[in-house]
Parts: C-alpha cells; sequence; structure tokens
C-alpha cells in the first residue's frame, strides 16, 4: 500500500476522471487560458529548457521523453513546444513509421534501440514502443499473445535502460471523447491539418473502449516505480503544454549554467568593396 501511494503523488492528474474511459476530463482550472498569459508562461519555460539544453551537453546527460495518448490527444503539440527554442541535434525527435518486412523478423524492441539517446542528447518519442499495447493490439497487427509478451517483457527493458543511465520519463495524454471528435473534425475542415487524419485515425476513433481497456491493461503492467506514467489531462492544450514541460523540468536535475555576457565584435572595415550589381533571379515580392 505504502508503495503505491508513494507512486501516485508523482503522476499528473490521476484523477477517477482520467481514469475512466468515455468520460471527458474537465480542466481544473475551468476557463480557457488567455493566449497572453498562455504565451508569457510558455517564454518561461522554454528558457527553462534552454537551460536543461546547457546542462544535458555539459553533463553528457541522456534523456529521453515518451508521449503516448489517443489521436488528436494533443502530442504533437506539446513536442512542439519542447522543441522549437531549442537545438534539433540535442533535442531529437522520433517519430517512427509502420515496420518493414525486415522489422517485422526482428526482435520488437530492436527498431527502437538505436534511437535511445547517447551522452548529451534528449530523444523524443513521439509514439514509441507502446504501439504493441496499443494501436498494434487494437488494430490486430499483433497477436493477443504478443501483446501479452511485450507488457511481461518491457519493465524488463525499461530498468536496463535506465541502468545505463538514461532518464526515462513516460507521458500518457488523456483526452475526452467530445474533445477527441472536436479535434479531428478540426482536421477535416481545415487544409493545414488534412494530413494529420489517416485512415488509420478513423478506424481507431470507432474503437474507443477497445483502446480504453488497452490503455488501462498497459498502465497495469508497465506503471512501475522506476519508470513510472504521468497522465496529463490534455482537453485544454495550452494547460496541458504548460503543464507537462513545467513536469519535466521537476524530473531532471539540472542546474542552470552561469552565462558570460555576450557583446558583438566590431565589423571590418570594407576595404574597398562594393556591391555588385546582382543579376540573380530574386523571390518576387508578394507580400
Amino acid at each position: 500500500m505504502a508503495k503505491k501511494k508513494k507512486q501516485k503523488k508523482h503522476h499528473l492528474n490521476m484523477s477517477a476522471d482520467v481514469r475512466s474511459p468515455g468520460v471527458g476530463v474537465t480542466s481544473a482550472a475551468g476557463a480557457r487560458m488567455k493566449r497572453r498569459d498562455y504565451e508569457h508562461e510558455l517564454e518561461l519555460l522554454q528558457i527553462e529548457l534552454v537551460h536543461l539544453q546547457q546542462w544535458v551537453v555539459r553533463e553528457g546527460a541522456k534523456v529521453c521523453i515518451v508521449f503516448e495518448g489517443r489521436d488528436g490527444a494533443g502530442k504533437g503539440g506539446v513536442i512542439k513546444r519542447l522543441t522549437e527554442r531549442v537545438s534539433p541535434r540535442i533535442f531529437r525527435v522520433v517519430a517512427l513509421p509502420a515496420p518493414t518486412d525486415r522489422e517485422k523478423s526482428q526482435m520488437y524492441m530492436q527498431r527502437y534501440v538505436p534511437h535511445l539517446p547517447a551522452g548529451g542528447e534528449v530523444v523524443i518519442f513521439d509514439r514509441s514502443w507502446y504501439n504493441r499495447a496499443g494501436v498494434e493490439r487494437v488494430m490486430g497487427f499483433c497477436t493477443e499473445e504478443e501483446s501479452q509478451r511485450f507488457l511481461a517483457l518491457v519493465p524488463f527493458v525499461e530498468k536496463a535502460v535506465i541502468d545505463s543511465g538514461v532518464i526515462l520519463l513516460k507521458y500518457w495524454l488523456e483526452v475526452g471523447q467530445d474533445e477527441q471528435t472536436r479535434r479531428l473534425e478540426a482536421r477535416i475542415d481545415d487544409g493545414r491539418k488534412t494530413w494529420k487524419l489517416s485512415p488509420m485515425d478513423l478506424k481507431s476513433y470507432s474503437r474507443w473502449y477497445d483502446y480504453s481497456r488497452a490503455r488501462d491493461d498497459m498502465f497495469a503492467a508497465t506503471d512501475t516505480h522506476f519508470a513510472p506514467w504521468y497522465v496529463a489531462d490534455s482537453n485544454d492544450k495550452r494547460r496541458a503544454r504548460l503543464n507537462i514541460i513545467g513536469h519535466l523540468l521537476d524530473q531532471i536535475p539540472y542546474k542552470p549554467l552561469s552565462a558570460e555576457k555576450v557583446e558583438l565584435p566590431a565589423r571590418q572595415e570594407p576595404d574597398g568593396y562594393v556591391e555588385p550589381v546582382r543579376a540573380h533571379n530574386f523571390v518576387p515580392q508578394r507580400f
């Protein structure tokens, strides 16, 4: 019992509403967050992410962040805000396509292991090895036996990853039925988002409760004391992004490095240089 309480204390928004399939999770804060407030808080967090980046490089730290959740839960939005102000050479996003025939013949975790972080890297998985517990199981891409074997073995794999020095953080973004419907419908109507809606998304949409059962089994088998799942209410995108980034920063023992004051040096003298008359093809100034 004591172990369960200790583990639960570290979880985000682990209310009965979040755990219950089919129940829309409402934000505890209620009213929609104003864009000005959101952007102010996001800027502060992104400054901290830069400090984290500098610490990771200096210490040779290895950080792996896993994002899972239903279609439309907001994983991509969180990842975009995590990475838009840091170096893509340090913060690396992994979003693997469907496995090839060769990869299907390999040990299941084999295709994921090469993407784990080396020293000085933060690797973010936009969906991960947990595909086997979710979409592959629900949509019949693996057998029930294969899914259960994965659930039994993955804690041992994650323990080995952590014992190698990797900081492993696993986030599940929980969205309610009504909000998921609204977001997927927006993808249909917005030409900028149609690429996000695949035939597989439509099939998955109809199987809400199959996914709920798969999610619950995944939590039961892989929510360990050394690699717990952190569940975030993602019905309010702005609050979800801030909550997750803030929580993530709290889990890593980074310290801001003392920065030296930067001054731009003087430019060289032209020493007779004259801009030539250019005959290039210029981009038309339409705006």
